[in-house]
């Protein structure tokens, strides 16, 4: 979160919700590949944030990442301000959390969790036996933030698996909810704003319906769309702006794609690393907080504001530690901002 680019020049929708209004309109956000948290063997490719559009909805971060036979080895590290949602498309990813959480995620499946006002948590692929074959399992999935609303980002901290969510069919398609309501079906997840995440497959002409008052957008996964005369393809983030009561694509056999969008989201937000605030003293204090942890005894770390993430203590071997946060900035942060009308 701290190296956010400069995006390429493009089409520019006027802002949406109170102050202007955007209607439908297609614009391609371009996907930048980022070291997942520093020095690691993974990278992914990561098109939200944008520089001029911070969110979509409440959505605020969106990385995907594979597919790869590399081995996920995320140690735990900090979060404020935010819910994560865990969306693996193939292999299986292990997540231990300060609240107690000890899972293993599968395609298909979704974690949802909540950091309130403060959680840590670690990620690792789950390794096949020794058999012989392959070391190291295939990886692709999707990791998003949401923003928290301010009446609820300083709550406790939870976490919840959904290992069977709401498949819905419509006009040329199938898809399942993994929040939110899409097509007349309900996601089980908890969530605190207006709020969509689907995935979606088709094949040839399909028609989807969306909520009038939601923005949207989309991120081709696999296969291709054609939308408003124009060609989607795996990369981009396609922006659909507000408005709009269905989508109408042409797809190539196979496509698969994420739909995400919720009402825009009104509150200015400051992100950085891990964290989701609301002014630059918010987040330097997380930051603060979290190295304080470093040096604390187990017992200490535990009742700190982070929690403790159990089995990741100095018997833990190659999966003993944590991520450092990397330093302040030499200059104030502040909010990003949607690009100005033209």
């Amino acid at each position: 979160m701290t190296n956010l680019e400069v995006s390429p020049q493009q089409e520019v929708c006027p802002p949406a919700g109170p102050g202007g209004t955007s209607g439908p309109c297609l614009q391609l956000w371009p996907e930048r590949e980022v070291p997942l948290g520093g020095v690691r063997a993974m990278n992914v490719q990561r098109t939200l944030p944008q520089r001029g559009l911070p969110t979509i909805g409440a959505w605020c971060f969106l990385d995907s990442f594979g597919p790869d036979r590399t081995a996920m080895s995320v140690l735990p590290h900090p979060h404020i301000g935010l819910q994560t949602v865990t969306w693996p498309l193939a292999g299986n990813i292990r997540h231990r959390d300060s609240v107690g959480s000890d899972v293993v995620v599968r395609p298909g499946e979704l974690n949802i969790m909540t950091a309130g006002h403060g959680v840590s948590h670690s990620e690792f692929a789950v390794l096949p036996q020794a058999d012989g074959g392959d070391s190291l399992p295939l990886q692709r999935g999707l990791q998003l933030w949401v923003a928290l609303p301010d009446g609820e980002r300083h709550r406790e901290p939870a976490f919840e698996q959904h290992r069977e969510l709401p498949s819905v069919t419509g006009e040329g398609f199938t898809a399942t909810v993994m929040v939110g309501e899409f097509a007349g079906a309900v996601s089980p997840a908890t969530m605190y704003s207006p709020i969509i995440g689907a995935d979606i497959s088709c094949s040839g002409h399909a028609v989807l319906p969306l909520n009038h008052d939601f923005e949207h957008a989309v991120l081709v996964l696999d296969g291709g769309l054609a939308l408003d005369g124009q060609e989607v393809r795996p990369g981009p983030l396609g922006y659909l702006g507000i408005g709009r009561t269905s989508l109408e694509v042409q797809a190539l056999p196979g496509t698969r794609f994420l739909l995400i969008g919720g009402e825009p989201f009104q509150e200015e937000l400051l992100m950085w690393w891990n964290f989701v605030g609301r002014s630059h003293d918010e987040v330097e204090q997380a930051r603060e907080d979290w190295e304080a942890q470093a040096g604390l005894p187990e017992a200490g770390a535990s009742a700190a504001r982070y929690g403790l993430v159990k089995g990741h203590g100095p018997e833990a071997g190659s999966e003993a530690g944590r991520i450092p946060a990397p330093p302040m900035p030499a200059v104030r942060l502040t909010p990003r901002k949607r690009a100005a009308s033209p």
